[in-house]
């Protein structure tokens, strides 16, 4: 596919040009946005393709994308700021401010659990409809009622969908607000990025089609097989993978403007290219001037792991910190330093302190990929090889 790339990047990181240019031919990009920033100033701003994934009009700066687990990163953003504001007690019962998630043996639930994958409802017993999953206090009926898995803070298994209502309902519970009301009024407002849990009516031109997209085989290339424990997981319809994956069921559609409108924290967020790699950048420091987001303290625990080794879910290692997935074998990312979320099927957002990158990708082809697209991964090493490797050698 022969897609002229749009917009800007500065000396030094013409190979992610290269890289990016490189996914609308090889691996089956068909529109997408990246940006990058250092030390709060953009460094890489692109764009290609079409705005819809079944369209012809072109991708603009402004366009928007569902970013899935992505959104994640925002709703643990809320948790954090209300825990650096005094008013969230990461090593409080979960009870404590919700009474009725105490049930069937999750009184012990911690705050620090929801946010480390590690409270022990990473499924229902009973998946909602879509409809049912958009409506918050249904949603956390649900997860309150539901028995864990394993006891809560002793294990950890990724919440791909119950995260929605875990972490909704806590920042509910402290502020009376919701968490999409809390990350537009406190979050991308201050930050001033394109990010929303719960798409306004008035930006909703904005946001593209999304729809599968799978990268041409090439010539006499071979495709490495995934070993059969993994294949299980996510096709057995009795397996824990599935199952979280499948809380919400039927899959809703993610270009019915209904559901873009709803709040689902954990997967329906949308946002710009920008506006991903914005919020990050806000993080860990002034962007333009503006507000910085968390403390060093706050960046502290969001980067130190909480979680690793087997993944009861995702069915290969994985490492959180609080609310954040941290560079590894399921999803690399920077260096050891660097906190973020991928979102399944292509999205990718974090930040990397050490380095001052904060990176923003998405696209409107998803991908079968859980957490390690190979678009957006062609691109972080872009990165790498630019502002890590001569520093530090192959990271």
């Amino acid at each position: 596919m022969d897609t002229a790339v749009n917009g800007t990047v500065a000396p030094g990181f013409e190979g992610v040009r290269s890289a990016f240019a490189q996914n609308f031919e090889e691996r089956g990009e068909r529109g997408a946005g990246v940006v990058v920033y250092r030390d709060g100033r953009r460094i890489v701003d692109l764009y290609a393709g079409t705005r819809d994934i079944d369209g012809q009009a072109a991708w603009t700066p402004g366009t928007g994308q569902v970013l899935r687990s992505a959104t994640k990163g925002l709703a643990a953003a809320a948790l954090l700021l209300l825990h650096q504001r005094g008013e969230l007690d990461l090593d409080a019962p979960v009870g404590a401010y919700w009474p009725e998630f105490k049930a069937h043996g999750k009184e012990d639930a911690l705050v620090r659990h929801v946010l480390a994958h590690r409270a022990g409802v990473p499924a229902l017993d009973r998946p909602l409809t879509p409809a049912e999953a958009a409506d918050p206090e249904r949603g956390a009926a649900a997860v309150a009622a539901q028995a864990p898995f394993w006891a809560p803070g002793t294990d950890h298994g990724y919440h791909a969908q119950t995260y929605s209502w875990l972490t909704g309902e806590l920042v509910r519970r402290v502020t009376g607000r919701s968490l999409g009301a809390f990350v537009a009024e406190e979050i991308a407002g201050p930050a001033r990025a394109d990010v929303w849990i719960g798409l306004p009516a008035a930006e909703a031109h904005r946001a593209g089609r999304v729809g599968p997209a799978e990268a041409p085989a090439a010539s006499g290339a071979p495709r490495s097989r995934p070993k059969r424990a993994l294949v299980e997981a996510y096709t057995n319809p009795e397996s824990l993978t599935r199952r979280a994956f499948d809380s919400i069921t039927p899959a809703p559609d993610e270009n019915d403007p209904d559901y873009r409108a709803a709040e689902l924290p954990g997967s329906n967020g949308i946002g710009t290219a920008d506006g991903l790699a914005r919020f990050y950048a806000a993080l860990i420091g002034e962007v333009d001037g503006g507000t910085r987001l968390f403390t060093p303290e706050t960046v502290r625990l969001a980067r130190t792991e909480a979680s690793s080794g087997p993944d009861r879910v995702l069915a290969v290692p994985s490492r959180f910190g609080l609310g954040y997935m941290l560079h590894g074998i399921a999803s690399p990312l920077l260096t050891p330093h660097s906190f973020g979320h991928p979102g399944r099927g292509g999205a990718l957002g974090f930040a990397d302190p050490e380095t001052g990158i904060a990176f923003g990708y998405v696209t409107n082809g998803m991908s079968a990929g859980v957490t390690a697209d190979p678009r957006a991964q062609a691109l972080v090493r872009a990165v790498r090889e630019v502002v890590v490797e001569p520093r530090h050698g192959d990271a």
